[in-house]
């Protein structure tokens, strides 16, 4: 079997991990709830006017802070929906099995010891300027 073909079989066995399917459920469900995409409208809207008036030459201030208020107060209501709640939950589940992968991946690439390599969160910085860990 020749590498393309198990690239192919680690697609599908990504796409069968319970993490991914889990995802795809949750997904669904959010792309499904009518008020949780009405505010993300409504805070793609805020943002485009925040944008707009920050870009004026004449921009009012008082108006832009007022926008940025408006604005985040839509984005907590975004953010404690119980369809966005899931989604994060489930999306940092998965995230966290794709970076292991990931890792494993790049590491033997490079000539690390396919049985060993894997990927430690805290060895992460946070910073990815200087690293190839996890990307």
């Amino acid at each position: 079997m020749d590498i393309i073909e198990k690239a192919r079989e680690l697609g599908r066995a990504i796409q069968a991990e319970e993490s991914y399917v889990k995802l795809q459920e949750v997904q669904t469900k959010a792309d499904a709830d009518t008020e949780l995409q009405q505010l993300i409208g409504e805070f793609n809207l805020k943002r485009m006017s925040i944008n707009n008036e920050a870009s004026k030459t004449d921009r009012d201030q008082d108006k832009l802070s007022q926008l940025n208020t408006e604005m985040r107060e839509v984005y907590s209501k975004i953010m404690s929906n119980e369809n966005m709640i899931a989604y994060n939950e489930a999306k940092e589940a998965f995230d966290m099995i794709a970076n292991r992968v990931l890792a494993i991946v790049q590491q033997c690439s490079e000539g690390a010891d396919p049985a060993t390599a894997d990927y430690s969160q805290s060895s992460c910085s946070g910073s990815c300027d200087s690293c190839g860990g996890c990307h």
